[in-house]
């Protein structure tokens, strides 16, 4: 299945079902992919091309996104977009407003680990600009 979405042989776990919980914080569809529920979430991420999740904060605890598959973006508020491949890890600490997702030409694929902590949540925000991510290359 992986192959069909032009994630290519890189991907190396399956991409889920559609990401049907948190669709009201995505633009575009994503899947999602529950690899670990115990002690510290990992969930397996997709996005299809143009596919981005709002701005968003974690409070408390710390995120990490370790990149699979495919060519994204990352953007903390305030900063320019980072573009992302496979291989690359992203730690993003506590409070950071941010958002990251697909480039608009391409499959994207990370593992989303969450670094559990006291009282840790998710503030949910804003979509991203349509102007402001249309600049992407």
């Amino acid at each position: 299945m992986n192959e069909e979405k032009n994630l290519g042989p890189g991907a190396v776990f399956e991409m889920g079902g559609e990401n049907t919980s948190f669709a009201q914080y995505f633009v575009g569809k994503s899947y999602l992919n529950m690899l670990s529920l115990e002690r510290v979430v990992i969930g397996n991420v997709t996005f299809e091309p143009g596919c981005r999740n709002n701005w968003h904060i974690h409070h408390q605890g710390d995120q990490i996104l370790l990149v699979t598959a495919g060519r994204g973006y990352y953007q903390k508020w305030g900063k320019e977009p980072q573009e992302l491949y496979p291989g690359d890890v992203v730690n993003i600490p506590p409070e950071v407003k941010h958002w990251h997702g697909a480039a608009p030409d391409s499959w994207f694929q990370h593992l989303a680990v969450e670094v559990p902590a006291e009282g840790a949540s998710n503030e949910w925000l804003e979509p991203v600009a349509d102007e402001e991510y249309n600049s992407l290359k």
